[in-house]
């Protein structure tokens, strides 16, 4: 059972997963391919009771893989489907988070995950032919994140909204109120973000404004 293993045993799974990546192992064959699956379900299984464990690995391996510097197209391949499978990885271990689990240490771990995850919707990048899968599956990953964590989600918006209302300049970075079009919200959370918005409206810039608007429809 992955409950009693010990924490070496997990640690070495993390490492293999890492290892196997495509950006550090290259370009994959069928072998490599059902290895890094099984690697990959192996570590949802264990997050179900090593929770902390498992995805403070994963948000460091997609942190060196994401400041990686990569030269020629199938090396920048190889990286893109790296981060494709620890954001899958991911997206599904948040999915498995167990619910009567939260503890100090989980939020602090999805704070160091949430900025991370913001990269790739904020930096989106047209014409790119991975940016909009990469974009789709850091969105699932922060639906995910937000079904159990949404206090932290909540407070990066809030905090932008905040910054927002002080600031003289009309060329605004509105990204962190555009998470709200990601994030789960059933009628209690939904009330929260509305009273939230509401209260800081008119305070805003126009930009910023509109992009509260756009978010919220």
């Amino acid at each position: 059972m992955a409950a009693h293993k010990p924490v070496e045993w997990v640690q070495a799974v993390i490492n293999r997963f890492d290892e196997q990546l495509p950006v550090k192992a290259g370009q994959q064959n069928t072998h490599t391919k059902v290895s890094t699956e099984h690697n990959k379900e192996c570590l949802i299984n264990i997050s179900k009771y090593k929770f902390s464990l498992v995805i403070s690995g994963l948000t460091n391996i997609l942190k060196n893989v994401n400041n990686m510097r990569i030269f020629g197209e199938a090396a920048e391949k190889n990286l893109y489907l790296s981060q494709l499978i620890i954001l899958d990885t991911l997206e599904k271990c948040l999915a498995g988070q167990p619910k009567d689990s939260m503890r100090l240490d989980e939020t602090m771990l999805v704070k160091q995950l949430l900025p991370e995850i913001c990269h790739f919707i904020h930096t989106y990048r047209e014409g790119n032919q991975y940016a909009a899968e990469l974009r789709s599956s850091a969105s699932g990953v922060l639906f995910s994140l937000s079904c159990n964590n949404f206090n932290a989600v909540f407070s990066r918006i809030s905090t932008r909204l905040q910054e927002l209302t002080v600031c003289l300049e009309d060329a605004v970075d509105v990204h962190d109120i555009e998470l709200i079009r990601y994030i789960n919200v059933d009628c209690s959370k939904l009330k929260r973000l509305l009273q939230e918005t509401v209260f800081k409206f008119k305070a805003l810039k126009k930009p910023a404004q509109l992009s509260v608007i756009y978010s919220l429809v």
